[in-house]
């Protein structure tokens, strides 16, 4: 007989506990923490319902019982990190606001270098996700564009958060990963670049590289790109 086809399906709307039964040991908050926990210690590639499982002190197949798939684990994991975010009563000034929830959601997947790679749309239905946009729009209540708008002003700006700190994540992991340290890399490729620039191929980059040579500051870089973002929905700029 084949089997029955695979139907999606919202893990907040699933019940948490059936009606009859005895109690569960364990809620979806303490599966949640456990992975996270896992994924703080040791890597998301160490997140599996066994290695969970062995966290919590209970069997791998009892875990089906709360979570059905590893995609629900996954959605899990991101509302619960959510809870990390601090609100604060919106201050009038829209703009202050959304960069500081900017600054702080950097600092969340910077505590937790693994999220960034789950960040997604589709996870947007937790009960965490839900109360930060309803605290993003509460902050852009001063700014008179209609939601859908303010929407896409949100996800815009946490897509550019997410990417630069996934880039932040990604360059110091591989750092750590080297046999060298990281100035003695850096010295090695900008010495391959100056040549390749003198060659006089590249003159447009020579030019650039002539006007400005010096470190970039990436804390500048960041903050330019949040900015730069507000000032395209910014009916004053």
């Amino acid at each position: 007989m084949a089997g029955r086809k695979a139907v999606p399906e919202v893990i907040w709307a699933r019940p948490e506990r059936a009606g009859r039964g005895p109690r569960p040991a364990f809620s979806r908050a303490d599966v949640a923490a456990a992975a996270v926990r896992i994924a703080d210690a040791r890597g998301f590639d160490a997140v599996s319902m066994r290695h969970i499982a062995a966290e919590l002190g209970c069997g791998t197949m009892s875990l089906y019982n709360y979570v059905p798939r590893k995609e629900d684990m996954y959605e899990l994991m991101i509302d619960a990190i959510g809870a990390e975010h601090v609100y604060q009563q919106p201050s009038g000034d829209w703009r202050a606001d959304l960069l500081r929830n900017a600054e702080e959601t950097r600092a969340i997947l910077r505590r937790h270098t693994w999220a960034a790679r789950l960040m997604s749309g589709v996870y947007g239905f937790s009960p965490n996700s839900l109360r930060y946009l309803e605290h993003c729009l509460a902050c852009l209540e001063p700014l008179d564009v209609p939601y859908g708008t303010k929407m896409e002003l949100v996800a815009l700006l946490n897509g550019v958060v997410t990417t630069y700190t996934a880039n932040e994540i990604a360059t110091a992991e591989r750092t750590r990963s080297m046999p060298w340290t990281e100035a003695e890399e850096n010295a090695v490729r900008i010495a391959y670049l100056g040549s390749q620039v003198a060659t006089g191929a590249y003159p447009r980059l020579a030019a650039a590289f002539m006007e400005d040579s010096g470190p970039i500051d990436l804390e500048a870089v960041f903050r330019r790109a949040l900015e730069r973002v507000l000032d395209a929905f910014d009916p004053e700029r």
